[in-house]
C-alpha cells in the first residue's frame, strides 16, 4: 500500500509556529535597528537565545525544504543580467579580489581547524567572507556544525559593521538601502521558476551532491536570470520570509548547545574577522601602489562587509560608488561559485580520510 500523506501533530505545529514567531520578531527587531542581513541574522539570533533558554522550538523537515528551495530561487534572483560583464572593468583590483577571498578562505579555515580544532566544513563553511544566507543554508543541511558557523558569521558581521565606519563616525552617515526593483516577479513566474528550481535540486540531490537542493535550486535561478529567461526581482514580502525561515531554521540547531562551544566559537570568530580586516587592508595597500584612486575607496570595495553599509560611507567619502557596487556584486558571483566548490571539496576530502581509517 503507498504511504498515507499525515498530517503534523498539534504539538509540532505548537513548536513550529512559536519558532517563526520568534524568528519574525528578532528579525523585525534587527531589521528596525539598521543591523545587516538584519531579518535573517535577528532571527536566528533570536530563536537561537531561545533554544538555549529551553524554549521548544523546532522546524519540520518539509519547512526546511520549501526554505532550502527559497534561498535558493533568492540568491539566482540577485544576481544581475550584466554581472559577468563587469569583470572586463577594473581588472587590477578584480584580480586582487580574486586573491583576496581566496587566501581569507584559506587562511582562516585553517586557523579554524589548526587553533580550535573545528572540522574543516565547519572551518570554512565559516571563514566564507559574503553570501551569508547561502552559507547558513548549506550549514542546516549538515555540512559542518552549524552551531558554530552561525555564532562566527554573526560576529565577523557584526564586527564589521563597527569597523568599517569607525573612521568617519563623526559624519552625518544614514542607512543606505539597497537600489529599489522597478519590477517584480509575477505567480506564474515565480511558480515555473520554483517548479525548475526544485527539478534541478531533485537531480542534484540524486546524484548525491552535497546541500543538493539548495545548489541545484540556486545553480537552476541562476542560470535562468543569466540566461535572459527572467529580468524582474523576488517580490520583498518573500524574500523577508525566506529569511525569517532560514533564521528560524538556523536557530532551532542551538537546542542543546554548551557553553563551552558558545565560547569557542565566538574567540574564533573574532580571530577570523580580524584576520579578514588585516588581509583586506594588506591586499588593499598593494592594489592602491598600482592604481590611482583613494585608498578608502579601494578598501571600501574590497572589503567583506554589506553594500549597503559599504555604499553609504562611499557616498559620505565622495568615492566612486558605482566601483564599489561592482565589487561587492562580482565578490558574491565569485562565492557563488566558490562556495560549492569547497563544500564539494571537503566532503571529498572527508571520506578519503573515512577510507583510509577502514
Amino acid at each position: 500500500m503507498p504511504a498515507r500523506f499525515s498530517l503534523p501533530s498539534r504539538n509540532t505545529v505548537l513548536k513550529t509556529a512559536l519558532t517563526i514567531a520568534i524568528a519574525a520578531a528578532g528579525g523585525s527587531v534587527a531589521s528596525l535597528l539598521g543591523l545587516p542581513a538584519g531579518w535573517l541574522m535577528g532571527g536566528a539570533l533570536a530563536v537561537t537565545l531561545g533554544a538555549m533558554l529551553g524554549a521548544p522550538v523546532a522546524m519540520p523537515d518539509r519547512l526546511r525544504d520549501v526554505a532550502f528551495v527559497l534561498i535558493g530561487m533568492s540568491m539566482g534572483a540577485s544576481v544581475a543580467p550584466d554581472s559577468l560583464t563587469l569583470i572586463a572593468s577594473w581588472p587590477i583590483s578584480i584580480a586582487a579580489l580574486a586573491v583576496e577571498l581566496v587566501i581569507i578562505v584559506a587562511a582562516t579555515g585553517w586557523m579554524l581547524t589548526r587553533l580550535f580544532k573545528l572540522d574543516p566544513g565547519t572551518a570554512y563553511l565559516s571563514s566564507f567572507p559574503g553570501h551569508l544566507s547561502f552559507v547558513l543554508s548549506i550549514a542546516a543541511t549538515g555540512v559542518g556544525n552549524s552551531r558554530q558557523i552561525v555564532i562566527i558569521q554573526v560576529i565577523r558581521i557584526l564586527m564589521l559593521t563597527i569597523a568599517v565606519p569607525i573612521g568617519t563616525v563623526f559624519l552625518p552617515i544614514d542607512h543606505f538601502p539597497p537600489p529599489e526593483a522597478s519590477a517584480f516577479m509575477s505567480p506564474l513566474q515565480l511558480l515555473l521558476l520554483a517548479s525548475g528550481c526544485v527539478a534541478v535540486g531533485l537531480i542534484f540531490n540524486w546524484l548525491r551532491v552535497p546541500a543538493g537542493m539548495v545548489l541545484g535550486t540556486m545553480a537552476a535561478a541562476t542560470g535562468a536570470k543569466l540566461g535572459g529567461f527572467y529580468v524582474e526581482a523576488m517580490p520583498q514580502p518573500l524574500v523577508v520570509t525566506t529569511f525569517i525561515l532560514t533564521g528560524a531554521l538556523i536557530g532551532s540547531r542551538f537546542v542543546g548547545i554548551t557553553r563551552s562551544e558558545f565560547a569557542a566559537a565566538a574567540k574564533g570568530g573574532l580571530i577570523a574577522t580580524a584576520m579578514t580586516l588585516g588581509i583586506v587592508t594588506l591586499t588593499t595597500l598593494g592594489v592602491a601602489q598600482l592604481v590611482d584612486m583613494p585608498f578608502g575607496q579601494i578598501w571600501l570595495g574590497l572589503s567583506p562587509g554589506a553594500l549597503e553599509g559599504m555604499g553609504a560611507l562611499g557616498i559620505a567619502l565622495g568615492y566612486d560608488t558605482a566601483f564599489i557596487a561592482a565589487h561587492h556584486v562580482i565578490r558574491l558571483l565569485m562565492l557563488s561559485f566558490a562556495i560549492p566548490a569547497v563544500v564539494v571539496l571537503v566532503r571529498w576530502q572527508e571520506k578519503k580520510a573515512q577510507d583510509r581509517h577502514i
